[in-house]
């Protein structure tokens, strides 16, 4: 991924993308959805990846598991991009773009290992690229 694509605005298609292949709820569905699993939803609450799309905030369904916990990797890695200062829409960009640190892989078709270091490592190299 390019140091350009950063530099620009997101994309419209990948909101499409996101919802067709793993949901878009609103905030609030989430807070909803999470307030009936879960007795005290807020922990999970602060770990979510928003992304603010057309005046509305949404969390990408790629963060969650069928159970609708969080999955650790995609939680852990989302720290890293926290520290990195890379803003929430801009991670969800690069969940879903192939990356040549991954070998061509998208960072959210890893997101099921147990193992988040090749996905640090890819965010971390992204984040040099694009302050370069």
């Amino acid at each position: 991924m390019t140091a350009n694509l950063y530099r620009s605005p997101v994309p419209e298609q990948l909101w499409d993308r996101i919802r067709e292949e793993f949901t878009l709820p609103t905030l609030e569905q989430v807070r909803e959805r999470l307030a009936a699993v879960h007795e005290d939803p807020e922990p999970s609450m602060r770990q979510l990846v928003r992304v603010f799309v057309d005046d509305q905030t949404y969390c990408p369904g790629f963060q969650f598991r069928t159970d609708l916990s969080l999955s650790p990797v995609v939680v852990r890695v989302f720290e890293r991009a926290m520290q990195l200062r890379i803003p929430h829409n801009y991670f969800a960009l690069w969940m879903m773009v192939r990356s040549p640190a991954l070998q061509g892989r998208r960072p959210v078709d890893l997101k099921d290992g147990v193992d988040p270091a090749p996905l640090l490592a890819a965010l971390d190299r992204v984040r040099a690229d694009v302050a370069a």
